[in-house]
């Protein structure tokens, strides 16, 4: 793909939530695989995105969060934090500090994320843009492809917009769910999905067994490839299969 100069497109800020207090495995985002936290792992992901101009964390104002906010600071990525409970807040609230024009949301339970991906994503929203009615609102294809290497690409009007007026606590909560559920107000773009068949392996991290099975897929991968894809990630389990039966029975949990 070919990047715009920065000055022919809008400032594109990746915004990444991570919290301590996860219900389903608390401190997940600071637990060690491959001789760094998964957090680390993430945030280095991301920082390789070609189409992103920056890459903040939104983490809350618990003293709980002070190591994750802590451990971004001395990686080098800038810190928000804001309300536990109003996640869409602290996403305005971020967005608005590092003067986005465009947002990139992902999760900090996703430390496979792969750079090549959100680019990807990043460059259809923005040829979008370019249409009559230009897109709002673009997903990566989390039915198509590996949970985990999720990301959403959508205006800061549409942000703001749904920060200002949404009183729902579950979309207060998912963030995005304001925006593509009124395609009659915003335009959704065609989900990003492979150009090969759908993937049903699950990567995103919110259970002891889904830990197990990222953990094995980074000390496979590092530290003779740093710059791995999703696609090595495939090749791997290609090659054990049985590593895909260490989380097969962790179900995703809904949006409410």
């Amino acid at each position: 793909m070919t990047v715009p100069a920065a000055s022919a497109r809008p400032r594109v800020v990746c915004i990444s939530q991570a919290r301590m207090t996860s219900t389903r495995l608390p401190g997940k985002v600071l637990m060690e695989a491959a001789g760094a936290p998964l957090l680390q792992h993430h945030l280095g992901r991301l920082r390789r995105c070609r189409a992103v101009d920056a890459v903040v964390l939104a983490t809350t104002v618990n003293a709980s969060d002070d190591p994750v906010a802590a451990l971004a600071g001395r990686i080098g990525v800038p810190v928000f934090r804001g309300d536990e409970a109003d996640v869409l807040g602290r996403f305005a609230g971020a967005a608005a500090a590092h003067e986005a024009e465009v947002v990139v949301r992902v999760t900090a339970d996703c430390p496979l994320i792969d750079p090549d991906l959100v680019d990807r994503a990043v460059g259809r929203f923005l040829d979008g843009r370019g249409e009559t009615p230009p897109v709002d609102y673009l997903a990566i294809d989390t039915t198509r492809f590996p949970r985990g290497l999720d990301a959403e690409v959508f205006t800061r009007a549409a942000l703001d917009a749904a920060a200002r007026e949404s009183a729902d606590p579950a979309e207060r909560e998912h963030v995005t769910p304001f925006i593509y559920r009124r395609p009659d107000r915003f335009r959704l773009g065609e989900p990003l999905g492979p150009d090969g068949p759908a993937s049903s392996q699950r990567w995103c991290v919110d259970e002891p067994a889904d830990f197990a099975l990222v953990a094995r897929l980074l000390a496979a991968l590092l530290p003779d490839r740093p710059d791995f894809g999703w696609q090595d990630c495939c090749n791997l389990l290609q090659n054990h299969p049985d590593w895909a039966d260490i989380n097969r029975s962790v179900g995703q949990k809904p949006v409410a």
